[in-house]
């Protein structure tokens, strides 16, 4: 059964379009890997799953409900640029995350006495996973980028969100933490079912990660006027099958030369 449902997007600024045509089905609890060149839509398609932009024209609904007007607590997001909050510690970050978290399930927004505790452990807990347990008491300013990036990443999913959306998360990242990071975001998923969209340039993380792995382009192009037309999804890997396709699209070109169905990995 689809949890998140696109139903022929049309996104255009202007008179310069963006998207068209895209039309997904995504289940609960999937992690949807997006790839594709830069400028093709990608960023723009999460900004529209975060009800941060309308779409020109189609809709896009979470659980067979309306769609949203603007973002709500359902989703959680993590841009290329770390986004914390300042005025709080490192451990008060999580904490916050996770009172907002409680907010949207009918909770009181504040934690006080035992609960506050027990968050506060969860909290040293996550960021013992990630490497920021030495700085839990410092302000997200006297953290370097990385760390920066690390803490965004573990508010967004302190809030146990049900749909997560990551653009390049961690592309700040050294290899080693990109690694630990990794491990932290498919245990917690595992624990939590959230259903996961992740922008990535790295197609070895793409298919590492994610459930399916979406290719956005350009079906049509013209030479002359370049932004002419719009992307859509033109390829949908199955990753957790070897990378076989999991839904035929409309534009889609199927590989036909024997290194193209022997890798299975989309040409971007």
């Amino acid at each position: 059964m689809s949890f998140v449902t696109v139903s022929d997007i049309f996104q255009s600024y202007g008179k310069r379009p963006i998207l068209e045509r895209v039309n997904l089905e995504v289940a609960e609890g999937e992690f949807v890997s997006i790839v594709g060149a830069s400028g093709c839509g990608k960023s723009t398609f999460l900004r529209l799953l975060l009800a941060q932009e309308r779409p020109t024209r189609g809709s896009i609904s979470i659980e067979g409900r309306p769609p949203a007007q603007e973002p709500d607590r359902d989703r959680g997001v993590v841009f290329q640029r770390y986004s914390v909050f300042p005025h709080m510690t490192v451990r008060g970050n999580l904490i916050a995350a996770e009172e907002l978290g409680g907010e949207r399930a009918g909770l009181l927004p504040r934690f006080f006495g035992a609960r506050r505790r027990e968050a506060a452990k969860r909290a040293d807990a996550a960021l013992e996973r990630i490497g920021l347990a030495h700085v839990a008491d410092q302000y997200p300013a006297s953290l370097s980028g990385g760390m920066q990036q690390r803490l965004a990443i573990a508010q967004a999913l302190a809030g146990r969100p049900r749909v997560l959306l990551l653009d390049e998360p961690f592309g700040a990242l050294d290899p080693g933490t990109r690694l630990a990071m990794h491990a932290f975001l498919q245990d917690l998923r595992a624990e939590t079912n959230m259903t996961v969209f992740m922008v990535s340039h790295d197609l070895e993380e793409a298919f590492k990660l994610g459930d399916r792995v979406l290719v956005f382009d350009k079906p049509r192009w013209d030479p002359i006027e370049p932004e002419a037309w719009g992307a859509t999804i033109t390829y949908d890997f199955d990753a957790r099958d070897g990378g076989i396709p999991f839904q035929n699209r409309p534009f889609a070109e199927t590989p036909t030369s024997q290194a193209q169905e022997d890798d299975h990995v989309p040409q971007v």
